[in-house]
């Protein structure tokens, strides 16, 4: 199995300004999702956001996903929410939204409410903190808590990597269906579709080196 790139915006975001990054990164090569995640963003700052940048995904066969907000993730019409808000929430949104949107599960910290999670019926659990300012490696409890997971359930994992490439080999070494990438791509010196071109290259190399790879 080949692990697949997570797109997460930067924190910060300006939708015109960032629209022609965003565009230029996806067209680079192979990315599942787009998590639209700016930090502290209103609620008419992040629907100005969505609108911008969904179609971009869209464009180019990316499920478009909005933190936590299921109003501007509608009128956006984007692919799915994320969730980060706790179990009830989650089970909240995946009755209100479910199956015609994805809604996954974040800000997961312990197995068990990963176990919760995916008992509830997230279409993916998400390992890692968003809100934390990322180191150049995947933190330690992250590959860890991907790695269990991977190995004993069968929704799909999200690992959040860290800013160095190195990392995103790192995560994608656990098993997990998909790596989050955000600074790796964004902070890149070549820019964000060399960033993603070396991405999917590290993810070809992981799968072909991997023990069940035919």
């Amino acid at each position: 199995m080949r692990a697949r790139l997570f797109l997460i915006t930067p924190r910060v975001v300006d939708a015109a300004a960032f629209a022609p990054k965003l565009e230029a990164a996806l067209a680079a090569g192979d990315v599942a999702s787009l998590l639209i995640a700016p930090d502290a963003a209103t609620e008419n700052d992040l629907q100005t956001i969505a609108e911008t940048l969904v179609p971009i995904a869209q464009k180019h066969d990316v499920a478009a996903l909005v933190l936590g907000n299921s109003r501007v993730m509608g009128r956006a019409r984007a692919d799915g929410i994320h969730i980060e808000a706790g179990e009830e929430a989650l089970k909240e949104a995946i009755e209100a939204l479910q199956p015609k949107s994805i809604v996954g599960a974040g800000n997961i910290r312990v197995r068990h409410e990963a176990m919760e999670a995916g008992e509830a019926g997230a279409d993916y659990v998400f390992f890692g903190l968003l809100d934390l300012e990322e180191g150049e490696e995947a933190h330690r409890k992250t590959i860890d808590l991907g790695a269990w997971w991977a190995e004993l359930f069968e929704p799909p994992c999200v690992l959040l990597s860290g800013r160095s490439m190195e990392s995103v080999e790192a995560c994608a070494r656990t098993g997990a269906d998909f790596v989050a990438v955000r600074a790796a791509i964004w902070e890149h010196p070549e820019g964000p579709a060399a960033a993603i071109a070396e991405a999917n290259a590290i993810l070809d190399r992981v799968a072909l080196e991997a023990p069940d790879a035919e």
